[in-house]
């Protein structure tokens, strides 16, 4: 035996009938096992349908990373690859080679796919997160909470309080939420109907929106106008001039003004053309509507029409018979209509007021009375050029609907 003098090869003398013959003992570096390895016992014999849908998978760009290695993985196997040569190949582990290649060999093709998981256990049950969802739906003071409305954190004190669960997360009580689209820290404004002709009322303005009266269609000389009037628009002038918007930058509109008075803007929008006529004045009315009333009638077509319907609210300016009879006296082709107590969402007019508002008085900064008005009329020059009607959708059909949900509802008396 002579040792090799690094220390990590012996060579080793054998006895006269071996010699000539010498073996290294030990793993000097740079040293590899060239022996021949062990067969699988899962050889992967592929057929040539799986041969083609295989390559078709390692080569298809869209395919899951995943499934493609998976698929050199078999290929490299049935062209006599080991495990330890594949996974050196494919930089993986050799116990990843090992599991896909004896899914492949159990499986087939249906084995390169990821098993069932069941993943963590459900700690809530249906029925608990229904309960979660009811106590959302609910008025948090009828519960004796002292609070307006509920946020997800305050559900979930609830819910622990009231026994549904022993414990549970706000996130979770919001995932719940979201999926039902359950928004109780929201709210909105309305006004319960309490006209007791209101669906009369309601049905006759949207028979005019349809072009209908008293069951018969309007002709071609009837007209249609929704009125109404725009209060108190003030003019603020700002302490410093509004400055625009530049880059990276909003336009800017000083905190402080100098009240410069207010004024009313008066229109009619033609519900079936889109065009709008109005006037501003100093306050509301009789004698402002009645302005109105004349600056309409006296142009065409109203002038020569057979009948032009005014749809107006119950306002001080045109509120009851009198105002009907003082109209028709005065122009005996208009005919007012009322609409119900607290419906002016059924009043097409508001749609404009509400893009008056946008476009024109927000942000509120002119320099005095004439300022607002000229704007104001300026404005609806430049609308009546593009004027179309407004796709009203809202029938007498989901009037119907709205009563019968409606019906739904138990008004709460108030409390003596």
């Amino acid at each position: 035996m002579v040792d090799s003098g690094g220390g990590l090869a012996t060579r080793v003398i054998l006895p006269d009938r071996f010699r000539g013959v010498s073996v290294l003992v030990g793993r000097p570096c740079g040293w590899q096992n060239l022996s021949m390895p062990l067969p699988s016992p899962c050889p992967i014999v592929l057929t040539g349908d799986e041969r083609a849908a295989l390559h078709a998978l390692a080569r298809r760009p869209t395919a899951a990373y995943r499934l493609v290695v998976r698929a050199r993985i078999v290929l490299a196997a049935a062209d006599g690859g080991s495990n330890a040569a594949i996974a050196a190949g494919l930089r993986l582990h050799v116990d990843t080679v090992r599991k896909w290649r004896g899914r492949f060999f159990t499986h087939r093709l249906q084995g390169l796919t990821d098993a069932a998981r069941t993943g963590r256990p459900r700690r809530f049950t249906d029925v608990q997160a229904a309960q979660v969802k009811a106590l959302a739906c609910e008025i948090p003071a009828e519960r004796g909470v002292p609070l307006s409305r509920w946020s997800a954190a305050d559900l979930a004190d609830e819910a622990v309080a009231a026994g549904v669960v022993d414990d549970i997360s706000p996130a979770t009580v919001a995932r719940w939420l979201a999926a039902d689209a359950i928004r109780p820290w929201r709210h909105r404004s309305w006004i319960f109907p309490r006209d007791p002709d209101f669906a009369a009322r309601a049905a006759t303005v949207l028979d005019l929106y349809a072009r209908t009266w008293q069951g018969r269609p309007l002709g071609e000389a009837d007209f249609v106008i929704s009125a109404d009037e725009k209060t108190s628009i003030q003019a603020r002038c700002r302490c410093h001039p509004s400055l625009p918007p530049g880059r990276t930058r909003l336009m800017r509109v000083e905190h402080e003004y100098q009240r410069g008075g207010a004024l009313a803007y008066l229109a009619a929008l033609d519900v079936h053309h889109g065009t709008v006529s109005g006037r501003c004045e100093p306050a509301t009315g009789i004698a402002p509507f009645a302005r109105l009333v004349d600056q309409v009638m006296t142009r065409g077509p109203y002038a020569s029409a057979d009948r032009v319907f005014w749809i107006v609210d119950n306002g001080s300016s045109h509120r009851g018979q009198a105002s009907t009879d003082r109209i028709t006296r005065q122009w005996p082709t208009a005919r007012l209509v009322h609409l119900p107590v607290h419906a002016s969402w059924l009043n097409q007019i508001e749609i404009y007021f509400s893009i008056v508002q946008r476009k024109v008085v927000t942000p509120n900064d002119f320099h005095d009375l004439t300022d607002v008005e000229n704007r104001l009329m300026a404005f609806q020059n430049h609308y009546n050029l593009g004027a179309r009607p407004f796709n009203w959708r809202y029938t007498k059909k989901d009037l119907d609907s709205t009563f019968e949900r409606l019906a739904t509802y138990q008004p709460r008396t108030a409390a003596a």
